[in-house]
């Protein structure tokens, strides 16, 4: 279970900063569902980067892996919502 706690950590931060960056940017046209998953794939690689960088105690990772979730899927859903908006366009 000490292994999943990370993934699934950076896995509901990234649906939430995925969600939250749709909300924010009313140009990004994407569903509900599709900001979820663009959000948490991009979670998870944000995470994956945080936890690169290493931490000492495994509290304060997890904190760091779930904000790297937010960030990682908040910006994976600008980016995806951008391009289906401008693909939309022409």
């Amino acid at each position: 279970m000490e292994a999943l706690m990370p993934l699934i950590t950076q896995l509901i931060a990234g649906a939430i900063g995925g969600n939250a960056a749709g909300a924010a940017l009313k140009q990004v046209a994407m569903s509900t569902v599709a900001r979820t998953i663009v959000g948490a794939i991009g979670g998870i690689g944000g995470g994956m980067l945080v936890s690169m960088m290493g931490g000492e105690a495994a509290a304060t990772n997890l904190v760091m892996e779930a904000i790297g979730g937010l960030v990682g899927g908040g910006v994976l859903s600008g980016i995806v919502g951008a391009v289906l908006g401008g693909m939309r366009k022409t």
